[in-house]
């Protein structure tokens, strides 16, 4: 059995394609993942010998220039879903559709004749009556409309308007009927929910049965380089602050202004290079920079976490048993912030740019004894098996006859 697993978007949506890839191998089937061009993401597929098919451009030129055009962004996503992922799904016997708005998926996988599987890491993007949308590029929300439908049908429209020309002109060449509804069309059949139960409650959504498998993650073995090791092993566990693939740009001082608030808690600094580009802003030897690492190994290091509150860092902190403050930027990550502080495992930041105030009241509040214990608490019941749920689920079903 061949499985392809395509999806575009950053580290977070990347990461867990890999561990599922990983664990449809480790049952014997073959499996190829379609992402973007990333020095990063490729590094990690050949490290476990997963192969590799450019999907897009490359994620971090896109997010760190100057604003594109959604809607070109759109058509160029289309296309990406009809040339080298459909090229890659050609024998395959699944497609699993993953990331930023898979509109062309579903249609490959109706021509080639294979299975088509949606997957998610988070169901904020997903129609549910029991929340409003989050704002696309388009028509704005009007803020004193309460009537979700009322909300879900302009989000819609708005996919709608980025979406269905390529998708319906793509469609035409293969000689396939157009589609009036895109976001319905896509979201709709079996859902695949990789998020783990516990940090992310499945609400109810409109046209999805939905399986949660829990988080698919990749089990990371690489030994922590030893110059970070000696820092860590030379006083009291320091803070980790990162903001992954989050550029950050609203945030001008945020270097100065998370070691200035992590040093008023008495707490030296372990700052992530990632997209915002942190970096020494002293020669204290009381922070120290690192760049790629196991995150999995460093935050049972670690005092507290303080990040950008994406699902992959939100749940191996939380692994980890590290308390969190989490500062939202888009999409899901105002979600796991307030989880993170329903559940009492650290605290959630009141918007997306930190000032020296607002983060130490929400250090205050993650590096508070009853936060650990409950964070410790919490990290015995996270799920550590949804790869291998997910590829028991996808080997198990019938192929398209």
């Amino acid at each position: 059995m061949r499985v392809v697993l395509a999806g575009f978007g950053s580290r977070g949506d990347v990461e867990p394609l890999i561990a599922l890839a990983v664990a449809v191998r480790d049952l014997g089937a073959e499996a190829v993942v379609c992402v973007p061009p990333d020095e990063e993401f490729v590094s990690r597929l050949d490290a476990h010998g997963v192969p590799f098919v450019a999907f897009g451009q490359s994620v971090r030129e896109l997010v760190t220039s100057a604003r594109p055009d959604p809607a070109t962004v759109a058509a160029a996503l289309v296309g990406e879903w009809f040339g080298p992922v459909a090229a890659a799904a050609e024998g395959a016997d699944v497609l699993v559709a993953s990331g930023m708005m898979p509109a062309g998926a579903r249609s490959v996988a109706e021509h080639l004749g294979l299975r088509h599987v949606l997957a998610s890491f988070h169901d904020i993007s997903l129609p549910s009556p029991h929340r409003k949308p989050s704002q696309r590029p388009g028509r704005p929300l009007p803020p004193d409309e309460m009537d979700n439908r009322v909300l879900w049908d302009i989000d819609a429209e708005n996919v709608n308007a980025m979406y269905r020309p390529a998708l319906n002109a793509h469609r035409a060449e293969l000689g396939m009927p157009p589609v009036d509804n895109v976001r319905d069309h896509v979201y709709s059949g079996t859902l695949l929910l990789a998020a783990d139960p516990l940090l992310w409650p499945v609400p109810e959504l409109t046209n999805l049965e939905v399986e949660q498998t829990g988080a698919w993650i990749l089990p990371d073995v690489r030994p922590l380089a030893p110059e970070l090791v000696g820092f860590l092993d030379a006083g009291e566990p320091p803070v980790y602050v990162g903001f992954g693939s989050m550029p950050m740009h609203a945030s001008a001082d945020i270097g100065q202004v998370v070691v200035d608030a992590v040093r008023a808690q008495g707490r030296r600094v372990l700052l992530a290079r990632g997209w915002a580009g942190l970096a020494q802003i002293d020669e204290s030897d009381d922070c120290f920079v690192v760049g790629e690492v196991n995150q999995q190994a460093l935050f049972r290091r670690v005092a507290a976490v303080v990040h950008h509150g994406g699902g992959g860092t939100t749940t191996t902190a939380a692994r980890a048993g590290a308390p969190q403050v989490v500062v939202p930027q888009i999409v899901d990550q105002p979600f796991w912030a307030r989880r993170v502080a329903e559940l009492g495992v650290g605290a959630a930041h009141d918007g997306p740019v930190p000032s020296f105030e607002s983060l130490s009241a929400a250090l205050a509040t993650a590096l508070a004894p009853g936060t650990r214990d409950r964070a410790a608490t919490a990290a015995g019941m996270i799920r550590t098996d949804g790869a291998a749920v997910a590829a028991r689920s996808l080997l198990a079903r019938k192929p398209v006859e």
